[in-house]
């Protein structure tokens, strides 16, 4: 995996450790509302999920970690293949995200456009 794919897989998971952070913690924001698409009324009946999407990122960002890692200073045949199967998931799951809610399509950008540039940079 070249040096350009590892700094974008760094890159991918720390974003989805600071969603987990944003899901976890800070769900019940008025800022954060538009992002999540929720209404003040919803913030108590959305916590669960937020809180176990935000735990799911945190799995993904710390297995992208651990494969960029294991890059360097331990088996690089599966670090590389742990840093694709976070980014193919998150390339997928940011499909299912915008074909599930249209108006979050940036946020499926988001998620979706980084991952898929580490692919391409790992199989380029």
């Amino acid at each position: 995996m070249n040096a350009f794919a590892q700094v974008l897989a760094v890159l991918v998971s720390v974003i989805l450790v600071v969603m987990w952070v944003l899901e976890v913690f800070f769900h019940d924001r008025k800022a954060l509302y538009p992002i999540f698409l929720i209404e003040p009324a919803d913030v108590p009946a959305v916590r669960m999920w937020a809180i176990n999407v935000g735990f799911y990122n945190l799995c993904f960002g710390l297995t992208g970690l651990l494969g960029v890692l294991l890059l360097h200073v331990g088996d690089p045949d599966v670090g590389r293949a742990l840093v694709l199967v976070v980014c193919v998931s998150h390339v997928l799951l940011g499909a299912v995200l915008y074909v599930s809610e249209r108006r979050l399509w940036l946020s499926a950008l988001g998620e979706s456009i980084p991952a898929l540039a580490v692919i391409i940079a790992t199989l380029a």
